[in-house]
C-alpha cells in the first residue's frame, strides 16, 4: 500500500517573508503561518489555541511569496511534512520540520495583509481585456513540468 504526506493549512503570515537565494540563484522562502481552533472547555468557555508552522516555498512560489504576501497576509498552503538536519556552529546536529509548499494560493488582495478576501477596499485589478480579475491569486508550483502542447 502506497502512503501519503500531505499537509494543507490556511494561516496568517506572523512575519513579513524571508526570502534569501541559494548558489544557483534559486529564491527559498521562509514564512511562518498561525493556524488557529477555538473551542468550548469544559467549563462552556471559549478557548484559542495557535499552532505555528514554519513553511518553506522555492522558485518563482518563493518569489511570488515575497512580492505578494506580508505579516498578516492569509495564505492556502498544500505540500508535505519533511524534516532537514543540519549541524550548527558548536557542531551540535540541529533539526527542523517544515511544509515544502508545492502549493500556494493567495487569500488576500494585494496589500491588504490581514485584510478580507473581497479585496478590503482595494480596487479590482483588470486583465489585458478591461474584465476585472480575482483578487485571489493560485501559483502551483508544478507548472513548469506542464508541457506547451496543448491538446485543444
Amino acid at each position: 500500500m502506497s502512503s501519503l504526506n500531505k499537509a494543507m493549512i490556511i494561516g496568517n503570515l506572523g512575519q513579513d517573508p524571508e526570502v534569501r537565494y541559494t548558489q544557483n540563484n534559486t529564491a527559498v522562502a521562509t514564512l511562518n503561518i498561525a493556524t488557529s481552533e477555538r473551542y468550548k472547555d469544559s467549563n462552556g468557555e471559549y478557548q484559542e489555541n495557535t499552532e505555528w508552522h514554519r513553511v518553506v516555498a522555492w522558485g518563482r512560489t518563493a518569489e511570488v511569496c515575497q512580492q505578494y504576501l506580508s505579516k498578516g497576509s492569509k495564505v492556502y498552503i498544500e505540500g508535505p511534512i519533511q524534516t532537514r538536519q543540519w549541524e550548527d556552529k558548536e557542531g551540535q546536529k540541529r533539526y527542523t520540520t517544515e511544509i515544502k509548499a508545492l502549493r500556494m494560493v493567495m487569500l488576500d488582495s494585494k496589500g491588504g495583509g490581514g485584510g478580507n478576501a473581497q479585496g478590503g477596499g482595494q480596487p479590482q485589478k483588470q486583465n489585458q481585456g478591461g474584465k476585472p480579475m480575482s483578487n485571489n491569486v493560485e501559483l502551483d508550483s508544478n507548472f513548469d513540468d506542464m508541457d506547451d502542447d496543448l491538446p485543444f
